[in-house]
Order: structure tokens, then sequence, then C-alpha cells
């Protein structure tokens, strides 16, 4: 094609994100020194203690959420993950996903409540969460790579960026399937807006919201393993090994040590989203105890 009918968009974005990053590299010294910290940190955590101490304590946590065949399960998985040398790397991960998840999940939660109460701003987040979602996941390594250099931070940064469309997305909707009829009924009580979103709106919309919730923990996970690629090390650090040494071996236990950890972290965080038959049954026990 003639060059006089090329756009040169592809150019114009890098000189605007050139810019960007000139203009603003103390923001962004500022964002890799906190991200880094928060990274060691919950890393230390994570991987400083004996497995079998974290191996408990998730186990305990599978239980609170969901049973103990979720509770089995999670001990099995995580076993697993330590017989075949990769208890340190999925530490690494892990940190990660939390650290991005907990990230993403603060700022989607807000701007899909704004959204879902203003059809304006819903217009407005609606073609950028289209834009965020149908991008290529490796398009986002691009600039957080030239921002905050190789490590985890820019790893933390796209996926945030990445992860965050469906917390938005699923808030807005399960705040706008909430009965109309019963916000009304708050509003004629004489509740403030506040109020109705606190203990009306919110606790109805939660399935909706921890399903979005949910859905971020896993393409945080997916992103991570992406962001290996840029130095962020952990399962991801080792699939990218695995690529350019063409190891089959150690790109299928690093594989199956992310889909262990993916499953624990779906189980649980969908376990908060639906009822729970045997809590329900306890406290209707217990209702009925005081009763007699």
């Amino acid at each position: 094609m003639n060059d006089l009918f090329r756009l040169p968009l592809g150019d114009v974005v890098e000189t605007a994100v050139r810019w960007i990053i000139k203009t603003f590299s103390w923001l962004f010294d500022g964002i890799s020194v906190a991200f880094r910290a928060l990274y060691d940190g919950l890393d230390t955590v994570l991987s400083g203690p004996p497995f079998w101490v974290i191996i408990a304590v998730l186990v305990a946590l599978a239980f609170f959420a969901k049973g103990w065949k979720l509770a089995l399960g999670t001990a099995i998985g995580l076993l697993l993950i330590v017989t075949i040398d990769q208890w340190d790397a999925a530490m690494d991960t892990l940190a990660l996903v939390i650290i991005a998840a907990v990230i993403a999940v603060a700022i989607a939660l807000p701007l899909g409540i704004w959204a879902a109460r203003s059809d304006r701003v819903s217009a407005v987040v609606r073609p950028v969460l289209d834009f965020l979602q149908t991008m290529p996941a490796f398009v986002y390594l691009i600039p957080a790579l030239i921002m905050f250099s190789v490590g985890p931070v820019p790893g933390i940064v796209a996926t945030i960026v990445f992860a965050m469309a469906p917390g938005v997305r699923l808030t807005e909707l399960g705040i706008r399937g909430v009965d109309t009829e019963v916000v009304e009924a708050g509003h004629a009580f004489g509740a403030s807006p506040g109020r109705i979103l606190r203990q009306i709106q919110l606790p109805l919309a939660l399935p909706s919201i921890m399903a979005g919730v949910n859905q971020v923990i896993m393409l945080s996970l997916s992103m991570v393993v992406i962001a290996g690629m840029v130095g962020a090390g952990g399962l991801g650090g080792q699939i990218v090994q695995a690529l350019s040494r063409i190891d089959i071996a150690l790109g299928v236990e690093a594989g199956l040590a992310v889909v262990i950890i993916a499953m624990i972290l779906d189980r649980v965080t969908s376990s908060f989203a639906g009822p729970r038959p045997k809590r329900a049954l306890i406290r209707r026990r217990r209702e009925l105890a005081r009763a007699a």
C-alpha cells in the first residue's frame, strides 16, 4: 500500500507513551517502589515459613469456605506442587496474583458502582472495557516494560489493567439487576443513597460481584504466566524457561502447578458467592434450639 494512505497510528501512540513516561517518570518510580515493596513483603510471608505452615493455612481457608472436600483437595494439590519442586515458584506467583487481584478489585468495585449509578459513566466505561478485554494480553507488557523495566512490577501493572474489566462489568450488572421495587421501598422509608447502596444493593448484588472478583483472580493468574516473559519470575518464568529449552518435563510441572493454584483460588472465591447450606443449617438448628 502507498505510504500516502497509511495512517501512522502506532507511531502516534508510541510518541504519546514516551512523552507520558518522560513527563511522569517520578510517578512511575514511586509506583515501582511501592509495588516492589508489596511484592517482596508478601513473597517473604509466603516463602519464608516451612511449606507445611502455608499448606495448613490454605487448607483451613478452604475448609472455612466450602468444607472438608475442598480442604482435602487443597492439601493434595499443594503437596503435589511440593513434590514436583515447584513450591517456591508457586509462592512467587501466588504473591503476584494476590497483589494484582486486590488492586484490580479495589479499582473495579468503585468504578462498577459508579457506572451502575450513572448512565453517562457507563457509556464512557463500556467501550474502554471492550478495548481492554479484546486487546491481546502481550500488548500490555510493552508499555509496562518501558515504564517499569523488567521484574515483577511490570507484571503486576499489566495484570491489573488486563484483569479488572470483568470486575467492573459484573459489579455494574449486579447492582443494575437489583429489583427496583426493593430500592424504591428503601427510598420510601427515607434511607439515604449511601445506606441503600450498603444495605440493599450491595448485599443483593453480592453473587454477581463475587463472580466478578473470581474472574479478576482467574485473569490475573493467566496474565501472571504471560508476565514471566518480562522477568516476573514464578511459574511464568518456569514456563518461559521450558519454552526456550523445549523442556517438556519442566513445562508440564509448572503448568500443572498453575492449574492447581487456579482451581484452589476458583473454588474458594466462588464459594463466597453462593449459598452455604451447611452454615444455614447450623444457624437454623441454633434458632430452633433457642426457641425450644
